[in-house]
């Protein structure tokens, strides 16, 4: 999950989102020792290299310099609810993994000691500029502050780090307080799918699929719920 940014008011025009996600100027943060990110205008690359896993899409993977992903356009994109959170638009946000992440590597990427997703998250400039335009996609006009911009699967799973498909601006959850930030209960969620992944109890895949189709009922689905 990419860190928050600090906040920064949502545009008022739709023409000045989409300017900011292609001219955005970009610096690192939690990325490797000279990583970089530049502007990209918008690609096909993403489309054309999907393969299949299970129902989901395979992205770029992670990336030495990382570009803003164009999102989707403003207001083409809605929120739906499960069990009374937030759930991303099928349509915008159906799951992306990584084709760095296999079952047989588990333990040379995202169960490795030490950690993997700080080495391959892309840095707040990039992820800043694609959340305010995520912000504009989903119609979301409360602070941005309190709501993240998450991966679908996350990177503790094997997620794309920045396919537009994997990222979305996630709603604050119901009884969310200001003073909290974007803390959310799916991140709890996450973190017990991926002790399971490197345990061996799920099957990488499986648990990509699950949280993707919907994270409130991904425990239960793995068999993981308490």
């Amino acid at each position: 999950m990419p860190r928050p940014a600090q906040p920064r008011p949502v545009l008022a025009g739709v023409a000045g989102l989409l300017v900011l996600a292609a001219a955005t100027a970009c610096t690192p943060l939690g990325t490797s020792a000279g990583a970089r990110s530049t502007v990209a205008a918008p690609s096909a690359s993403a489309d054309t290299s999907a393969q299949s896993a299970g129902s989901l899409a395979v992205g770029p993977g992670p990336q030495a310099t990382y570009t803003v992903a164009v999102q989707p356009p403003p207001g083409s994109c809605r929120y739906r609810y499960a069990n009374g959170q937030p759930l991303p638009d099928p349509a915008c946000t159906p799951g992306a993994v990584s084709p760095a992440v296999t079952q047989a590597n588990l333990d040379s990427t995202i169960c490795r000691k030490g950690g993997y997703t700080a080495s391959v998250r892309p840095p707040v400039a990039v992820t800043d500029a694609e959340k305010r335009a995520s912000a504009a996609a989903y119609g979301y006009a409360g602070s941005l502050h309190d709501a993240e911009y998450d991966h679908l699967v996350p990177l503790s799973a094997g997620g794309d780090p920045n396919d537009p498909r994997n990222l979305w601006l996630e709603a604050p959850s119901p009884g969310h307080r200001p003073q909290d930030g974007f803390a959310n209960p799916k991140d709890d969620v996450e973190d017990r799918i991926h002790e399971a992944i490197c345990s061996r109890r799920v099957p990488l895949a499986k648990a990509q699929k699950a949280v993707a189709e919907n994270w409130t009922t991904a425990l239960a689905a793995l068999g993981l719920a308490q």
